[in-house]
């Protein structure tokens, strides 16, 4: 999935509108995942001046990064971080290592070729799924609109359970966020 919509999915499932630090705390959580991929993508676009053929088509896939993904994408790594949070009933912690793990939970199913090693560090074992959020010739044209769909029923929802305007303001912003990278796999690809 888009990031922003893993952000949307992790704030409507973890996010406790009386606890508002529970949503920051999803929000974060639904981003962790991907923060490594954003660091370095962001370095060597911006900082190093590598072009983005390289990024996406050799340092993406190249040992050096498939260990870092493999860290930040481990559902043993995350589920025991969850696993002491429920133990210690911190609520804040439940909600950041709950919406990792959602977001992992939908990213094994959706990555077709590009995918991460969930299970380290047990098995450096790589689904390779059949199905893709990005590549259209692996359905990308079903499971985009499909996300975006959910998306926007997440928002409403969420709209509906904070009446802050700030909040409401920010996850209309994730909308748009993820309408616009929904739209940008078909110009790219």
């Amino acid at each position: 999935m888009n990031t922003p919509a893993h952000l949307i999915f992790g704030a409507a499932a973890f996010g406790q509108p009386h606890h508002r630090w529970t949503i920051a705390a999803a929000l974060a959580g639904g981003l962790a995942p991907d923060l490594s991929l954003y660091l370095m993508v962001g370095w060597h676009l911006a900082i190093a001046g590598t072009e983005a053929r390289v990024v996406f088509g050799e340092l993406y896939y190249s040992d050096a990064w498939q260990a870092v993904f493999a860290v930040d994408n481990s559902i043993l790594l995350w589920g025991a971080l969850l696993i002491v949070a429920l133990a210690a009933g911190w609520r804040v912690l439940t909600a950041f290592t709950g919406a990792a793990l959602l977001h992992i939970a939908f990213d094994l199913p959706l990555h077709a070729g590009d995918g991460r090693a969930h299970f380290w560090p047990v098995s450096r074992w790589i689904y390779d799924s059949p199905v893709s959020y990005w590549d259209r010739s692996h359905y990308a044209g079903w499971v985009g609109p499909a996300e975006l769909a959910i998306c926007i029923l997440l928002t409403a929802l969420l709209w509906w359970r904070v009446s802050d305007w700030r909040w409401r303001a920010g996850f209309a912003l994730l909308l748009l966020a993820e309408f616009m990278s929904n739209n940008i796999w078909r110009f790219i690809f």
